[in-house]
């Protein structure tokens, strides 16, 4: 086994020296090793690391929208992807996927949430986004990016791990919770969710479909009876989302800088930060981020797509944004429910082992994101790092304090950039508020959430975190590289 500390020490595999991008559903032997070595890096399954699960999964997709607190999610009226030979379902479904006819506010699309010109990714940084007859309903969960899904696997609660090392564990699936195993399934929540299109029906969906622009498409695409039959016109319609999303490439462009640095081609070279970022990344003993954002070649013939598809309990903060959690009785507990019923204790008195668990999102394009986490309760990629380092070490300002006396002036060594900028003197700080105390059984203890004491020191110095940053922004499509080499900047030194 090859360890990381020698991963930057060690060549790259030569490419063509060219500007150019792997295709989306392809894998290449040009990959650096840095990818294949990261996969001897990993240790435990269930390891935790800094960027875990900083994604949600929700509307338009599955799984809820919402925000008591902002306006409905922007509309997207136009395509503004890249033309290409689509397949007729695919073009189909590139005309769904922008149609804001389809739900009953007729103000709203699959692209108002996850806005092309973001990642496919959420517009704003709302925790949650508002849907319903009138778009004021709010959901449950955050907006995902709904880029780099092709290779998903269906869940199974013994899901091999693409490393080849650690033992199989929930995986897979689509949404948050994993309820749903294909895009096509996926596509069916948003569309019937009261709280998102809501739509009555399903023959209420496909008059609309009938009546679309795009009708003779759909005939064109599935047959001169294509409506006749609601149920097979929907699904047809849910099939032609899958195909917009597996075959037109901006779903899956691999054109970050990381994929240049990896295909060892113009351009792709990195900073001095990058490559320390890389290695908080990859070690097991600071970031230890790989061990569930796995960037080696993976299941279905994938590769780099930092997830393992795997799924943790980290008691990420409650976010009192979120409508439903006005209610004192309702907790979102991931794999085993509210949104999924299928994931019951395995003995009579047990303690549900499920409960508390979200899915390990892909890390590409994190740092375009301003939400962060299942609840959407962090707004920036760098306070979400902080939670993953100092979660344990200072929970009282990220967890909320009770019994305590505020203090008018806070002490000069309080750290601001938690969730709670309060001091107070004396109180109980309520950790993992978000999940009953029956599941905090379930969260896992692998680095960098380990579980050490409050006021000790945290796994990761300032300048391991301002690197991991710097690292995660290599990993944003799009990228074009400068004319020259910067001279300066945070990610430069």
């Amino acid at each position: 086994m090859i360890k990381p500390e020698r991963l930057l020490s060690l060549p790259r595999l030569q490419g063509r020296e060219s500007v150019g991008v792997r295709g989306g559903r392809e894998t290449s032997l040009q990959l650096s090793l840095v990818e294949m070595l990261c996969s001897s890096a990993r240790r435990w399954r269930g390891a935790l690391c800094v960027c875990v699960s900083v994604f949600a999964i929700a509307a338009c997709g599955g799984g809820g929208s919402g925000d008591a607190s902002s306006s409905a999610a922007t509309t997207v009226t136009t395509p503004t992807v890249a033309a290409v030979n689509l397949s007729l379902s695919a073009q189909v479904g590139q005309k769904l996927f922008f149609d804001n006819n389809l739900p009953a506010s007729g103000k709203l699309s699959c692209a108002s949430c996850h806005d092309p010109n973001r990642a496919y990714g959420p517009p704003n940084d709302l925790a949650v986004e508002f849907g319903g007859p009138d778009l004021l309903d709010s959901g449950v969960r955050a907006v995902p990016s709904l880029r780099y899904k092709e290779y998903t696997p269906a869940y199974a609660d013994l899901l091999d791990n693409p490393d080849g090392i650690s033992a199989p564990g929930p995986g897979g699936g689509f949404t948050w919770d994993g309820r749903t195993n294909t895009l096509a399934e996926q596509a069916k929540t948003p569309l019937l969710s009261s709280f998102e299109m809501a739509n009555a029906s399903v023959a209420e969906v496909v008059a609309k479909l009938k009546s679309a622009s795009y009708a003779a498409l759909f005939r064109q695409a599935f047959g001169n009876q294509a409506f006749d039959d609601a149920n097979s016109a929907f699904n047809n319609a849910l099939a032609a989302l899958q195909a917009f999303q597996l075959e037109d490439p901006s779903f899956h462009p691999y054109s970050s800088k990381f994929d240049l640095y990896a295909g060892n081609k113009i351009g792709g070279t990195l900073t001095p930060a990058e490559p320390r970022g890389m290695k908080v990344f990859t070690d097991p003993d600071t970031g230890n981020c790989s061990s569930c954002h796995f960037q080696g070649a993976g299941l279905n013939g994938s590769s780099a797509l930092f997830t393992d598809f795997s799924y943790e309990a980290i008691g990420v903060p409650r976010n009192a944004a979120i409508p439903a959690n006005s209610s004192a009785s309702y907790y979102d507990l991931g794999v085993c429910g509210p949104l999924r019923s299928d994931h019951l204790p395995r003995a009579s008195g047990a303690v549900n082992e499920f409960c508390g668990m979200f899915k390990a999102p892909t890390l590409r394009n994190v740092a375009t994101r301003g939400v962060f986490f299942h609840n959407g309760v962090m707004h920036s990629l760098e306070q979400a790092i902080r939670f993953y380092n100092t979660r344990d070490t200072l929970p009282e300002i990220w967890y909320p304090t009770v019994g305590g006396t505020p203090k008018t002036n806070r002490d000069p060594s309080f750290s601001t950039y938690g969730l709670i900028t309060t001091q107070y003197v004396g109180g109980t700080v309520r950790k993992f508020d978000d999940l009953p105390a029956a599941y905090r059984v379930n969260i896992d203890t692998q680095l960098p959430l380990d579980g050490r004491l409050a006021g000790s020191a945290p796994p990761l110095r300032e300048q391991n975190i301002a690197d991991l940053i710097c690292f995660l922004n290599t990993l944003t499509d799009g990228y074009q590289p400068p004319s020259s080499p910067p001279a300066s900047g945070a990610c430069v030194d």
